[in-house]
């Protein structure tokens, strides 16, 4: 139960600290990045092909990287409680030996 309460508190850790470290900063994303990094070294640059689809807004990006972020935590959830229940279940059954 003590070492739960100190993994919560290091993964809010985590969280906050980097929150605080950088705070007034303006977060953006690669994808700006790395677009106005490659018009700095080549202004003339004209991409190979254009998106097949754009998005509606930035509203529909924010919510489909929170799908992938809850679909990911929901597969690293399901695989640590798939071990958990393995380990359960031999330890029960070396000692039931």
């Amino acid at each position: 139960m003590k070492k739960n309460r100190l993994l919560l508190l290091l993964a809010a850790l985590s969280i906050v600290v980097p929150l605080w470290w950088a705070r007034g900063s303006a977060f953006g994303g690669t994808d700006d990045q790395a677009e106005k990094a490659i018009q700095a070294i080549n202004p003339h640059y004209r991409p190979w092909f254009e998106s097949i689809f754009t998005l509606p807004g930035g509203e529909v990006e924010t919510l489909l990287f929170s799908l992938q972020a809850a679909l990911g935590a929901g597969v690293i959830g399901y695989v640590v409680g798939l071990y958990k229940g393995r380990s359960e279940r031999e330890n029960s059954h070396d000692s039931r030996v």
